[in-house]
């Protein structure tokens, strides 16, 4: 045996958050990422009793960056037929702190969104340089690539990137000031206030999977997206009574909703014909997350120094189940 189980363990911790923020980014999946980082452990492990790795960091690092260029390939007929449109999971700040010492700011929702643009290999290399700072030699090394290969790739990954791809440099208490008016605007029905925190080119994502309903195309421009806001937030207060709680979403600001009370069968019947369709095909899984104090949705934005540039809702399912129950303690709950 090279290296103790102990040492294995120790060595493996140190580089968790590393290997997480590489698998998260290039997969935008936290259950994914983690399955990557197990997987490469496992094999690290494995190969380690029968050889010597003299630099584990490096090993692990290109054992789940092949990883995920493999789930990603794999993964392309699946977002082809994706229902609507697709957002990465949404990583709360209060998950755990050592995945997001390694995350900086341009891993926000918008540039993951990104990275949608770019093909597998492009999207390890694009990162593996352009936020993990890596030199074009130990790049071709990970991705088995050579130096100039790994500098062509990076160029046409640039090119296949959007112009507007520069995260915002907005202080993080500018970001916040500018979302809780945001939130007020959108609580109190504010239709003026919101449009005047919206972007002229502001652009509003919605993922469901189909499990849900939601917007699935983009909408653009302050008016649409504040219709569409206050329209959906007056069709789902008269179904339900909601609690919010804020907190930093990808390292951006953001809220998270949770039910606290649903309607019966008995009260379903006073509703309008298409409200009332609509809710009863959702109610299984509404009481199960009521029961359970699960989340319903999630709501991120980007912002400027004085407006919101995007907004990215979550309402499937299946990516908010890894976000912490309600917590009716929190004083920054707000129930309405």
């Amino acid at each position: 045996m090279n290296t103790s189980n102990t040492q294995q363990e120790k060595i493996f911790q140190e580089y968790k958050p590393l290997l997480f923020s590489i698998a998260y980014s290039m997969l935008g999946s936290i259950m994914d990422a983690e399955d990557c980082m197990q997987e490469a452990f496992l094999q690290w492990y494995t190969a380690d009793q029968q050889e010597t790795i003299d630099n584990p960091k490096a090993y692990l690092c290109t054992l789940v960056t092949r990883r995920c260029i493999d789930r990603l390939r794999a993964a392309h007929a699946q977002r082809e037929t994706y229902v609507g449109l697709w957002l990465p999971e949404p990583l709360i700040e209060t998950a755990d702190p050592s995945y997001l010492s390694e995350l900086t700011e341009s891993l926000s929702m918008a540039f993951l969104l990104l990275m949608e643009h770019l093909s597998p290999i492009e999207r390890a290399v694009f990162l593996l340089r352009q936020v993990f700072d890596y030199d074009y030699a130990e790049i071709a090394t990970i991705v088995g690539k050579s130096a100039e290969n790994c500098r062509q790739i990076m160029h046409r990954a640039r090119r296949h990137l959007p112009t507007q791809s520069n995260v915002s440099q907005t202080p993080p208490a500018q970001q916040q000031q500018v979302f809780t008016q945001f939130l007020q605007a959108s609580i109190n029905g504010d239709m003026d206030g919101l449009l005047h925190v919206l972007a002229d080119e502001i652009v509003l994502y919605a993922d469901s999977g189909g499990k849900v309903r939601a917007a699935r195309n983009p909408l653009y421009g302050p008016d649409h997206v504040a219709r569409y806001l206050l329209g959906l937030k007056q069709k789902f207060l008269s179904l339900f009574k909601l609690a919010v709680q804020p907190m930093i979403i990808n390292r951006q600001p953001g809220l998270v909703g949770y039910l606290e009370e649903a309607l019966d069968e008995k009260q379903l019947l006073h509703l309008e014909l298409e409200s009332r369709e609509y809710i009863k095909q959702q109610l299984s899984w509404y009481q199960h997350a009521l029961k359970k104090g699960e989340a319903v949705f999630a709501i991120v934005c980007t912002c400027t120094d004085t407006q919101i540039q995007e907004v990215d809702m979550i309402v499937n399912p299946e990516k908010l189940r890894h976000i912490p129950p309600l917590n009716a303690h929190d004083n920054d709950t707000i129930t309405f």
